[in-house]
C-alpha cells in the first residue's frame, strides 16, 4: 500500500472515529451552537427596532435588519464551533491518546486531519441549522446568483479550515481542555466586535480600526455582498488572504507541538 493511501486510509478512520464522538456526545456542539440562534433571536426581536436605525442612513426596517446580521452570524456560528475542536484535541492530548498514537503503525498527521475535517463538516453543518433558523425569521438573500451562491459556500468552507486550524493549535497549546476551551474564546468575542452587527464606520473612531481590521469583519462583508447582491470591492481578496495565513500558520504551530518529543 503507497503512503498517500495509507495517510487517506488512517485519516478517514480518525475523521469516521470524531464523527461517531459528536453523535454519541452532542452537548458541546449543542451549547456552542445555542450561541448564534440566540443572539440571532435577541438582536432580531428584541434590538432589531433600534439596531436598525444605524443601517441604511436610519430607514432600514426589521426585515432589512434581519437580512444584515444573518451573514455575521453565520461567521459567528464557524467561530463558536471549532471551539469544539479546540478541547476534542485537547482531551485526547490529556487522556494519552495522542503519545499512544505515535507509538503504534499510524499515520502521523491522521489524527490532527480527523480533528480539522471533522470540525469543518461539523461548521458547515451547524451553518446550514442556523441559515435554516434565519429564514425561518424571514431572511431572504436577493440578488444572488448561482455562482455567487457557490463562491459563499466557499468562503464558508474556507474561513471554518482556517479557523480550525487554529482551533487545533490553541487545543494542543492548552494544559487540559477547560484551558484550551478558554484560550479558544475568542472566535467567538472577535464577531462581536466586527461589522456583524452594525456597520464598522458608525462605531467609534478609536474603534473602527479594531473592527475593520480584524478577519471577521472582510469575510463577513464578502459573505454579506455575495449573498445580498451587494458590491464587496477588495473584502474578498482580503479575507481570503486572512483566510490562507491562519491556515498556514494554524497548521505549521499545530503540526509543530504535534512533533515536538513528548516531555
Amino acid at each position: 500500500m503507497s503512503s498517500l493511501s495509507l495517510a487517506v486510509r488512517h485519516s478517514h478512520t480518525m475523521l469516521r472515529r470524531n464523527l461517531l464522538h459528536v453523535r454519541r456526545y452532542p452537548s458541546m456542539t449543542l451549547n456552542l451552537l445555542l450561541t448564534p440562534i440566540m443572539l440571532l433571536l435577541l438582536f432580531v426581536y428584541i434590538f432589531g427596532d433600534v439596531m436598525s436605525a444605524g443601517i441604511g442612513g436610519g430607514g432600514a426596517d426589521r426585515s432589512e435588519y434581519i437580512a444584515y446580521i444573518v451573514p455575521g452570524l453565520l461567521m459567528m456560528t464557524i467561530g463558536s464551533t471549532v471551539i469544539g475542536a479546540a478541547v476534542s484535541i485537547s482531551t485526547d492530548m490529556a487522556e494519552g491518546l495522542i503519545a499512544r498514537f505515535r507509538t503504534m503503525a499510524v499515520y502521523r498527521g491522521s489524527v490532527i486531519i480527523g480533528h480539522v475535517v471533522g470540525s469543518v463538516v461539523q461548521s458547515i453543518a451547524s451553518v446550514v441549522l442556523v441559515g435554516a433558523v434565519a429564514v425561518g425569521i424571514g431572511f431572504r438573500s436577493t440578488g444572488a446568483t448561482p455562482l455567487e451562491w457557490l463562491a459563499a459556500f466557499g468562503l464558508l468552507v474556507l474561513f471554518s479550515l482556517a479557523l480550525t486550524w487554529i482551533a487545533v493549535g490553541l487545543g494542543m497549546a492548552g494544559p487540559n481542555p477547560e484551558a484550551a476551551g478558554n484560550m479558544a474564546m475568542p472566535l467567538i468575542l472577535l464577531p462581536l466586535i466586527s461589522s456583524a452587527f452594525i456597520p464598522a464606520d458608525t462605531m467609534p473612531g478609536w474603534f473602527q480600526p479594531i473592527a475593520e481590521y480584524q478577519p471577521f469583519t472582510p469575510a463577513i462583508e464578502t459573505l454579506r455582498g455575495l449573498l445580498l447582491g451587494t458590491g464587496i470591492g477588495d473584502n474578498w481578496w482580503i479575507a481570503v488572504a486572512w483566510c490562507v495565513g491562519l491556515t498556514v500558520l494554524g497548521y505549521r504551530w499545530s503540526m509543530a507541538q504535534f512533533n515536538r518529543d513528548p516531555k
